[in-house]
């Protein structure tokens, strides 16, 4: 009786001890819903009295109505900005808002604010979700200037990509990866830039899929792009591929923030763009072999590993890899750090570009070994680049260092296990 009374009385003691830790666990989830209540109020606020900045609107709305009026030549739908440069999702989506708002911008603005405040919660759902960050770091999400206007004050179709970027990957670190696919290719039909993160989604769905299902995924996607792009690729697709997917751009030097300080003859180059391009995909290649796959042996370790368990080649298609549940945490790294080169090595980032990695920073920050002094420091820094305007050289010469060194920091940081299944502690 006596060993039974002192085995009840250690189990009440562990179980005390217990709650507080449990507890603790919930805080991230409540100062989340705090924090989406606080920045829903603060949205408000900016609507209500913090003047609209007239950038693209007016533009977007022009493209729209000719799209209405049934334009479905792509060289022949244009803004006062210019010729419209975004695949057809943008037109079905600035055409929702449009016969919601009629056109107004103040109307729009609360869509926006809405919409801010759904991509939010997702961003939210993701970080603690994967329990990089201690839960008051969350708040970093709310705090840059730039980031509000942008969604509020300029309606820039960069917001929506982005929060469809996000829903796709909360569906993903779910493991709903043909819905994802579906989702991250809306985000796509919206604005290119989210194709940043295609070649690390590529590689997480041939970690954690079949070819055959990673075919399948793709064709969905694919799928997709065409549907939405149907009245025009119908009636004149070169025009629409030409305009809608063009890669070869060239940006103005003015609105350059990344690289104000190189020579506007250099900056508008071939020469600077092939080289960007050549270090994008070798610092891709680099990180998944040394990185991303070290746990698979690299690379090629990697490819080894799939195609020695495969005793024929309709195995090997159908053939799933072992392990092959991929871990919360280890999905969003790949997805925020691919990104994340993709931004180091983009010859021009514009000031609303900033949506595409700002929602990351605080992840790859924490991802890093810097001490969480410096951390912030390098949050702010990257924000204070972001609210100079016009850019300088020295602004952009920081913004590059402050850049490079998160990089670097991600680098020579520990890599994560990446499967939940016969997970090492």
């Amino acid at each position: 009786m006596a060993r039974a009374e002192k085995k009840r009385a250690a189990s009440t003691a562990s179980a005390a001890e217990e709650k507080p830790a449990k507890s603790a666990d919930r805080r991230p989830l409540y100062f989340a819903a705090v924090l989406v209540l606080a920045d829903a109020a603060l949205v408000a606020l900016i609507i209500a009295f913090v003047p609209y900045t007239k950038i693209d609107w007016n533009a977007y709305m022009s493209q729209v109505d000719a799209f209405l009026e049934g334009e479905r030549d792509y060289t022949k739908i244009e803004g006062d900005t210019g010729p419209l440069v975004y695949p057809a999702g943008f037109l079905y989506v600035y055409s929702a808002i449009k016969f919601l708002t009629g056109g107004q911008v103040f109307p729009a603005q609360i869509l926006f604010g809405v919409l801010y405040i759904v991509n939010l919660s997702l961003v939210l759902l993701l970080y603690v979700k994967t329990e990089v960050l201690p839960w008051w770091a969350l708040g970093l999400l709310c705090l840059s200037k730039r980031v509000h206007s942008i969604f509020v004050l300029r309606l820039f179709n960069d917001c929506f990509a982005m929060t469809l970027l996000h829903a796709a990957m909360v569906l993903i670190i779910y493991h709903k990866w043909y819905l994802g696919l579906i989702v991250f290719s809306g985000a796509v039909s919206v604005k290119m830039n989210v194709l940043l993160f295609a070649p690390s989604l590529l590689l997480l769905m041939v970690k954690a899929m079949s070819i055959k299902g990673v075919f399948f995924a793709l064709f969905g996607a694919a799928v997709v792009q065409v549907l939405l792009g149907m009245p025009f690729l119908l009636s004149h697709p070169v025009e629409y591929i030409s305009r809608a997917f063009n890669l070869g751009r060239v940006f103005i030097h003015f609105w350059s923030v990344n690289f104000k300080f190189v020579p506007e003859k250099l900056f508008v180059s071939k020469e600077l763009a092939t080289a960007l391009l050549i270090l994008h995909l070798t610092t891709l290649m680099v990180f998944a072999h040394y990185k991303w796959l070290k746990h698979e042996g690299g690379l090629f370790g990697f490819l080894h590993s799939r195609l020695k368990h495969a005793k024929s080649i309709l195995q090997f298609f159908s053939s799933q890899p072992r392990p092959s549940i991929l871990s919360k945490e280890h999905i969003v790294t790949v997805m925020f750090v691919g990104n994340f080169i993709g931004i180091v090595c983009a010859r021009s980032l514009h000031y609303q570009f900033y949506s595409w990695y700002f929602y990351s920073l605080p992840f790859l920050l924490w991802k890093t070994h810097f001490p969480t002094p410096l951390r912030i420091i390098i949050f702010l820094g990257v924000e204070l680049c972001w609210n100079i305007y016009p850019s300088t050289a020295y602004s952009s010469l920081l913004l590059l260092f402050l850049h490079i060194s998160v990089l670097l920091g991600i680098w020579f940081s520990l890599t994560e296990y990446p499967y939940i299944d016969n997970k090492r502690t």
